[in-house]
């Protein structure tokens, strides 16, 4: 007995026969593996992952906003700031495309990308027709995502002053790296093809 499936990579439709052990199948066009027996164990096993790495980001991603990420001492004055403080006193001094800018691209959309990246894999709150939205979201959340970017922005930063200020790395470097870090795992992991395994006859 055969079916249709659609290739995830180009959208070049196949009818496919049944496969037995050890068989796979490819997509003519762009040779991107289409189905495989056990792919439904790999799809869970994707979603499991995602799932960890996202929860992980989501633990990490507190304090890195919120314990201080860099200690300054300039002409003896000492002078701590986190990524959310240090956002606020942007704002509060009148700085608002600044303040804003970092507002939004390294903490309110990462914090959505990987709420949605949750809600997908594992947390399922919203009804499966919301699925395609969701993902629509996440996608757009995580290609304005810029906490990587932050964090390199962070180390130019500081080795340009390395000469005129003495710095301290903050406990926040590491929950930042290590929020980066998971998130891109998180990111590579998930399967959006796996949505629909449910949905699909």
């Amino acid at each position: 007995m055969s079916s249709l499936k659609a290739c995830h990579c180009c959208g070049l439709i196949h009818r496919l026969p049944e496969l037995s052990d050890g068989e796979s199948a490819l997509c003519t066009r762009c040779q991107t593996p289409i189905v495989s027996p056990g792919s439904e164990a790999s799809a869970e096993m994707s979603a499991s992952r995602t799932a960890a790495a996202a929860f992980a980001a989501f633990v990490l991603f507190w304090p890195a906003i919120l314990l201080p990420i860099l200690s300054i001492e300039k002409l003896g004055r000492h002078h701590e700031q986190s990524v959310l403080s240090g956002t606020i006193e942007l704002l509060n001094t009148g700085n608002y495309f600044v303040g804003g800018v970092v507002l939004l691209f390294s903490i309110l959309f990462p914090m959505t990308k990987l709420v949605l990246l949750l809600e997908l894999s594992c947390l399922q709150l919203l009804h499966a027709r919301h699925k395609a939205a969701t993902l629509r979201w996440m996608e757009h959340a995580g290609r304005w995502s810029m906490m990587d970017v932050m964090l390199l922005a962070f180390l130019v930063m500081l080795v340009k002053l390395g000469s005129l200020v003495h710095f301290n790395f903050g406990p926040a470097v590491i929950a930042f790296t290590g929020c980066v870090t998971m998130s891109m795992i998180a990111s590579l992991s998930f399967d959006p093809h796996s949505l629909w395994k449910d949905t699909t006859a």
